[in-house]
């Protein structure tokens, strides 16, 4: 494979972009949870908000696992891989809808903190597609953090 970037680069890279499929992967699932259990008086909104959002990261992990494959890696795909790889706790029990609201909040600055840490890989390697990757996931994550948190009033 001769794609520009080095084989060292793009396994270090494949490796971050793994992490980062885990974290996405264990969000969209703690996110589906909760579009399932919520309830009390934001029952709705709630509901409705996090179908938007689980139906987002459903996306992203797909794009995130293609680019792996693009730089000549297998994407982990399973729940042990993932649970390896990810920084995210899984929810345990059905927590109250403010809870909910902040695990997730912390979900997605974790995912900020995760795609960020793969920057640095990306721009040594000149892997513009990873970053461009990175970019976007990283306006959705703050975004969606930053509405979450609003709901919390914090």
């Amino acid at each position: 494979m001769d794609i520009g970037i080095n084989e060292q680069d793009r396994q270090d890279i494949a490796h971050g972009l793994s992490r980062l499929l885990a974290d996405t992967y264990t969000l969209y699932l703690k996110t589906h949870n909760f579009h399932w259990n919520v309830t009390g008086p934001m029952f709705n909104t709630l509901h409705l908000m996090f179908e938007t959002q689980y139906n987002e990261l459903s996306l992203a992990v797909d794009l995130i696992a293609e680019r792996i494959r693009a730089l000549g890696h297998f994407a982990p795909g399973s729940y042990a891989d993932y649970a390896k790889l990810t920084a995210i706790a899984e929810a345990s029990g059905v927590p109250k809808a403010e809870e909910m609201l902040a695990q997730l909040v912390d979900g997605h600055e974790i995912l900020c903190r995760t795609a960020r840490s793969i920057f640095p890989l990306a721009e040594r390697a000149a892997d513009e597609p990873t970053a461009d990757l990175l970019t976007q996931r990283l306006q959705v994550h703050e975004k969606t953090a930053w509405m979450l948190r609003s709901m919390l009033d914090k």
